[in-house]
């Protein structure tokens, strides 16, 4: 069963996109916006994906503030954790935010907040994970 970490300072929508992808998706769920927790997790394997939460407000690494776009770096730089999906996750969906996002983190994908079609939702995080 493939694992998708949850990086989420909110919550509520935590618990939402935890139920949808247990649920609906037959998926198995960590959540935690612990930086040093999410490297970890990254680095050992114990997730399939990542759900990045792009403002994040309570999370810091190495002494200084980071948001999922900071964290999304981190883990696209390090070649142990490079290849793991990571999917950022926002309500900021302004024009040309995607593509923005998209770039100045590395990120694998884009998913706009709020979730309306739940189903949409998890297949699109299947299409990035591999089918072993």
């Amino acid at each position: 069963m493939n694992t998708i970490l949850i990086v989420e300072d909110d919550q509520v929508n935590a618990r939402v996109f935890s139920k949808i992808l247990t649920k609906r998706g037959g998926l198995a769920v960590k959540h935690t916006e612990d930086v040093e927790e999410v490297v970890k997790i990254a680095k050992s394997k114990e997730a399939d994906l990542i759900l990045m939460d792009v403002s994040l407000a309570h999370s810091f690494y190495q002494g200084k503030a980071v948001d999922g776009i900071k964290i999304t770096q981190i883990l696209k730089s390090d070649p142990q954790t490079d290849k793991l999906p990571i999917l950022l996750v926002t309500a900021h969906a302004m024009s040309g935010d995607r593509e923005n996002f998209l770039r100045e983190s590395g990120a694998d994908g884009y998913i706009s907040k709020p979730v309306v079609d739940h189903q949409e939702f998890v297949n699109h995080i299947k299409s990035f994970l591999s089918e072993d």
